[in-house]
């Protein structure tokens, strides 16, 4: 792939990544206060993680076996973390937000480097399968 293909591709992923973020969690910023308990929780619900993990599951598979997993994963990492922490900094005042930030980061890194390499070697199975 050429360098101008691959600079297409990061960007590409770059937004697609920031898109998934603003599909099933830039949005949502409302907490929820059980009037019973007092407790607070969100601001995100289960069903939106997990389909901001599945659609970023199929992100990182696809582009795999496009581009190198050596620049998915950073790609789509960086991109991400940004994102959720940038949203997350500008409404919280605990300062919490760079460990949840940390663990964005860290969990990004680990599934896109796992899934985009399962995506390259599931894609060239099969493309020389097809010979």
């Amino acid at each position: 792939m050429r360098g101008n293909q691959k600079l297409f591709g990061a960007v590409f992923l770059a937004v697609a990544t920031v898109g998934v973020w603003l599909l099933w969690l830039g949005w949502d910023t409302e907490y929820t206060v059980d009037p019973e308990t007092s407790s607070t929780s969100g601001p995100y619900e289960p069903w939106q993680v997990i389909g901001c993990v599945l659609t970023l599951v199929l992100l990182a598979a696809l582009a795999g076996t496009r581009l190198s997993p050596w620049l998915v994963a950073p790609v789509m990492t960086i991109a991400f973390t940004v994102a959720w922490s940038w949203q997350a900094a500008s409404t919280d005042d605990s300062g919490l937000w760079a460990v949840g930030g940390f663990l964005v980061l860290v969990g990004m890194a680990a599934g896109s480097t796992v899934v985009s390499l399962a995506g390259r070697r599931i894609g060239r199975a099969l493309a020389s399968r097809n010979r």
